[in-house]
Order: structure tokens, then sequence, then C-alpha cells
């Protein structure tokens, strides 16, 4: 603990004397190894040629509707905007294509609309994970006029702001207009001294809880999804079920999946930094917060997460399909692709899935993925990147749109409709329950100490043995300060635009 006193200690002063890193400072992933970051922001990665897509052509629209499908579209667009877009082509810079890429899977709705109502195209400059940062920070800087990044990143905000990388979006939209009222809520996420920072154009669950339904009904279990519709899927019957699930003598295990310290930190509510009214605020002595991390720690104590450190300190999905391991908390992309890559090797036939259980005396709060795209300074284009953004809303609150949709995952993923109907209604909790943590984003440094680690720091040490008033004795005050000065940072930066 005094050793934690003194590290944290030196990067208070190295804050104080040095500010902020720039956005590059950051290379662990959001589903990634836990890395604390920290990548040199002089060493710059140029990434590979743009790719462009032209606009769509009647080949390319025949591949991607059905019969039929044309009309439909052609009633959401017309929902749209009828502008003129001068600019037809928006520069993306991201570590994957919003264009189809060859893996099977077929053109957005999205981007059919963006084609066939606008005439626009997406320019795709290709980066990596790692280097996303950094190539952004030359791009904008070398005034390539990249029009917009993954708004979905951990780590964009509010570092990006500070940084100089991403500017306001509030000339660009009418929040007030009937296509901004979905996601009007989940835009005051990224409300920072009064001005909007995000294109929001949806929110789903982060995270979502998957089992084998053959493993439920081998052991006798009643089918978790049916729990949940009973109201009786909480933090107490998910820790009953493992209790007599697991025996390491016959090899059964009990909860894996890297990202869910984060997951049931954000199911009781409280996220480690969250913005109030447009202020920074930090929830490290929220009460809240000690009820998520001593229900962690209930978890660890009791031998019911799995051990990654006997499994050469990694993942082990495949255990699902073997009937070995009981849940596995994970992002959807887990399943958003061909059943016969799915790492969990579950038959299809057995996926089963369900929402991250909150407190039996609370509202089920999910940790909250908000999709839609972050708007980079020095833009060329932020009227075209508007309008996609608004083809991504349509396209998801349309019903005829939003049907097409369901056929291209039906078709894509092989999924069942009872998959398709369990994961939108999960999405609509975290739609309705939002919880957003803004500690990766707020620095380095607090990433480092809070949420991003490893497993035996901050706020994902409870789950690896830690008891929670020790690690908040360790950081709480020093963590506090750094987000006052992040904050203060902040507003001064905002107030200059």
């Amino acid at each position: 603990m005094k050793n934690t006193k003194k590290i944290l200690a030196g990067i208070m002063a190295l804050a104080m004397t040095a500010g902020f890193a720039a956005c590059g400072g950051d290379d662990g992933q959001g589903t990634g190894d836990g890395g604390t970051g920290g990548g040199n922001t002089e060493e710059v990665t140029t990434t590979s040629e743009a790719v462009t897509t032209t606009a769509a052509t009647v080949a390319i629209n025949e591949e991607g509707l059905k019969e039929g499908e044309d009309e439909v579209l052609a009633n959401a667009m017309s929902q749209l905007q009828d502008v003129e877009l001068e600019n037809k082509e928006i520069k993306w810079l991201a570590h994957y294509d919003i264009n189809p890429f060859g893996n099977g899977a077929s053109k957005s709705v999205a981007l059919e609309m963006f084609e066939q109502k606008y005439g626009g195209s997406v320019k795709y400059y290709q980066t990596t994970w790692e280097n996303r940062y950094n190539d952004l920070s030359t791009f904008v800087l070398g005034g390539e006029g990249i029009d917009f990044f993954p708004g979905d990143d951990v780590y964009n905000y509010p570092k990006g702001i500070i940084s100089g990388m991403f500017q306001s979006v509030d000339d660009y939209i009418d929040m007030n207009s009937a296509i901004w009222q979905n996601t009007k809520n989940a835009m005051e996420i990224f409300n920072f001294g009064g001005k909007h920072f995000q294109f929001v154009t949806g929110v789903e669950a982060e995270e979502i809880v998957i089992y084998n339904k053959a493993t439920i009904e081998a052991n006798g279990f009643d089918d978790p999804w049916e729990m949940y519709k009973e109201g009786t899927w909480n933090w107490d019957s998910f820790k009953k079920m493992l209790q007599d699930f697991v025996d390491e003598e016959n090899d059964q295990w009990g909860l894996d999946g890297f990202w869910s310290e984060n997951a049931l930190l954000c199911s009781g509510g409280v996220p480690t930094v969250s913005a109030v009214d447009g202020q920074l605020v930090c929830n490290l002595n929220d009460p809240g917060m000690e009820k998520e991390m001593n229900f962690q720690y209930e978890l660890f104590t009791d031998g019911l997460i799995f051990p990654r450190e006997q499994f050469s300190w990694a993942e082990q999905p495949q255990m699902m399909g073997e009937g070995r391991q009981l849940f596995y908390i994970v992002g959807p992309y887990a399943i958003r692709s061909d059943p016969a890559t799915w790492t969990t090797k579950i038959d299809p036939a057995d996926l089963g899935i369900a929402p991250v259980p909150s407190p039996a005396d609370s509202d089920p709060y999910q940790v909250a993925k908000v999709s839609g795209f972050a708007l980079c300074k020095g833009a060329t284009n932020p009227q075209g990147v508007a309008l996609f953004a608004e083809c991504n809303i349509i396209g998801a609150v349309d019903e005829g749109a939003a049907a097409i949709s369901e056929r291209k995952a039906l078709d894509d993923y092989q999924w069942s409709q009872e998959i398709f109907d369990q994961l939108e209604e999960i999405h609509g909790l975290a739609t309705q329950y939002p919880v957003y943590d803004l500690a990766s984003g707020c620095s380095t440094d607090i990433a480092s100490y809070t949420t991003q680690g490893g497993d035996d720091v901050g706020v994902r040490a409870a789950m690896h043995g830690t008891d929670w008033a020790s690690t908040r004795e360790s950081i709480a005050d020093t963590i506090i300060m750094l987000v006052d000065e992040v904050n203060t940072e902040l507003q001064a930066k905002v107030a200059e635009m």
C-alpha cells in the first residue's frame, strides 16, 4: 500500500509539471490485454494507403438488398434531410472499415442510404488499434482533413478534446429535430462544458453473459434468460448458480471473461468517473461503488472466478462448448460472426445469452457501448459526417430499415430469431439504463490506476483478491485530485472553442 502511494505521488507530480499526454499515449485495447498504455507519442506510425469506396452502383445494391427491400429503404430515406451534399466523400480513420471488407458481411443499411440518398462515399484510412491515436494526431496536425473517428472508443473522451483531436458537433445537427430524439439523452454523456462532442447514433450493451444451454440443463439450473424475464436474474442468483457449479477437482469452472470486472462494476449503476452537468466527477468514495466492489471480492473469495493464472493468463472460452465453464462475460462481437469461428465452441442451437445481472434491489443497469462518431478537428466534410450519422440513426429506428438489418444479421451470423430478439432486448436495457465510465478517457495515468491497470490494480483488483477498502485507501485521494485537474483543463479547452 505504501509503495502504491509513492507511485501515485510520482504520477501526481508528473501530471502537475508536464500536463497530460496527447491522445497517442494509450495503446491498451478496450477488450484486450489490460496494458497500461504509455505509447511514445513521438514515434508516429504512418498508415497504409487510403482506400476509396465509390458511390453505390446497381450491382452493389442488388447484391446487398433482397426483393422489395429497395422500397422499404426508400421509405426510410424519406425521413432524411433533403439536401445536396456538395462534398460527397467523408474520410474515415479507424482500425476497421465501415465498407464491406470481404469477411462475408453485407453492406450496412446506413451505408446503403448514405450512398443512395446523398451519393456519398467513405474513404477509408487504415490504421491499427495500437497506432490509431498516433495516426490521428499525424493527420490532424498535418491538415489531411480526416473527418471522423470511431466514437465507441473508451479512450476518446475527454482526452481527445484536451489534446485538440476532436471538435464539437453542435454546429452540424439540430438536436431538437425528430431524427435526434432517440439518442438525444445519450448525447449528454459527452456534454462537456455545455458542448456535445459525439454524434451518438445508438446505445448497445458493451457486455453480455453467454452460457451453454446444454450445460444449464445438465446441471438442473433454471435458464438465465427465463430468470431475467421472471425478475429473478440478479447478483444473488448469479452467484448461487456459480457456487452450485464450480468444482475444480471435477474440472468445472465459474466466470470467465477478461472484462467481467467492468461489466459487473457498471451493473451496480456507479462508474469510476462520470460527467454530471458537463463536469467530471470521480466516484471512488461513492457507497454504490463500494457495493459493486464488495460483490466482486465475494466472487473471488468464494472461488467462483476462472483462474487464468493456471491457464497461461488467458481466457478459455472453448470450455463453454465443452461444458466445463458456466458463464462467460464478453461483448456481443463474440457471436457476430459465422458460428464456426465462435471461440466458445457452443453449438448454435445451445447458445444462451442474458443481460449482465444487477443487484436485486436496483434497476437493470448495463455497461453501455455508445455507438457513433467523433468529429475530428479540421474535418473537411463535417456536414457529410452528420448526414451519415443520421443515416445510422434512421437505419436503427425505422421499422422497415431495422427489419433489413435483422434479416442481414440472421443471414450473416446464422442467428436464431430468438437470439436476435434477446440481444435487441438487452440493448434496450442499455439504452434505458446506461452506465458509461469515463475514467479510461481522462488520462493514461488515471486509467492505469483505475480501469486499465491489470488484474491487481484499481477497480479490477477486487475480483482478483484485493479488498476494496485497501484499494480505495491507496488511490482515492490522488485519483480524485487528478480527475479535478483534468476537469479544469477540459473546461478551459472547451471555453476556447
